[in-house]
């Protein structure tokens, strides 16, 4: 989580790309803890190593789809 707006509102990073979430369900979260999102909501804090394993298992599905799409386009 990047910042804590106005009333119950997050404002996170999703790889990149800043959105604003509910964070109605989360009031512990804090700037600096990693949320699982699930549309439009922030529904969990996780601790870090927990969410370091999430992000490299999402890198490495992405890199699998990449090149099957590479694959298929050959």
């Amino acid at each position: 989580m990047i910042e804590r707006l106005d009333g119950e509102e997050l404002l996170i990073d999703l790889g990149g790309v800043r959105k604003r979430v509910s964070g109605a369900l989360t009031p512990e979260a804090q700037v600096g803890d990693y949320v699982i999102v699930h549309v439009g909501h922030a529904i969990g804090v996780i601790d870090p190593e927990e969410a370091a394993q999430t992000l490299a298992l999402f890198a490495e599905l992405s890199a699998v789809e990449q090149a099957a799409a590479v694959e298929q386009s050959q």
